[in-house]
């Protein structure tokens, strides 16, 4: 027997042994199904906002484009100077537009009629202690005079990473309860976790005016209570 078909025997039993062997491989080595319990929950906690969003516009109306943004510039100034003045960081003054345009007027008996060039120049300012919001309110607008808008104040919790975490704590243990109940409800009981997915999202809220005046006329900015909410879902394999 040459040398060839004595290596295609030996490979073709040794095919055979490990398929034989597959075979009879005991019950408790072959794959049985997964068995668990995925369930998902949330977690919410209240917190006081401790930071303030405000929007606020200058506009002005002149005879020309050239003075319309001249004037504009010169309001927005004293509002930019009113905000440093009250410990407003640069880096929390953002412009949001800077526009100039005709504006135009119409009646009925003379038609439509060149108004002048309205300039606007728009702030998105973050006050980083809520406890300053009123009177920093109260600067620029006397800074800003009647050219100038308020267009909305927000209270926002500035680092939500606490507050995250909290939500997340109380969510974890909801979750965990939920899927004790189903364990006792069918009989079984947990094991270790097997899969866990977070779902997070920082609340957006929309400008509001939420202002008021004291008794002394100075700007009170009413800061409530919201919600940071934590979902989670999680699968524990049974026992």
């Amino acid at each position: 027997m040459n040398r060839n078909r004595i290596k295609s025997i030996a490979v073709v039993a040794l095919a055979l042994s490990l398929v034989g062997g597959i075979a009879s491989a005991p019950a408790s080595l072959a794959a049985t199904p997964s068995r668990h319990i995925t369930i998902s929950a949330e977690g919410t906690v209240k917190v006081v906002p401790d930071a303030v969003r405000f929007n606020a516009t200058v506009s002005i109306v002149a005879g020309t484009n050239k003075d319309a943004l001249a004037q504009t510039s010169t309001a927005a100034a004293a509002v930019r100077a009113a905000l440093l003045a009250n410990k407003i960081s640069a880096k929390d003054i953002a412009t949001q537009s800077l526009t100039v345009y005709p504006e135009y007027n119409y009646t009925q008996d003379k038609g439509t009629l060149l108004v002048g060039y309205r300039g606007s120049q728009s702030f998105a300012v973050v006050i980083r202690s809520a406890t300053n919001a009123g009177p920093v309110v109260d600067a620029v607008v006397a800074a800003g005079g009647d050219s100038l808008q308020v267009n909305g104040v927000t209270p926002f919790v500035l680092d939500a990473s606490k507050s995250a975490a909290s939500a997340r704590l109380v969510a974890v243990k909801n979750a965990k309860a939920k899927a004790l109940s189903y364990a006792a409800l069918l009989g079984v009981k947990l094991n270790s976790v097997t899969y866990l997915v977070e779902n997070y999202a920082p609340a957006s809220y929309a400008p509001s005016m939420s202002m008021a005046k004291n008794d002394a006329g100075s700007t009170v900015i009413d800061l409530g209570q919201q919600d940071v909410t934590v979902s989670v879902t999680i699968r524990w394999s049974l026992r």
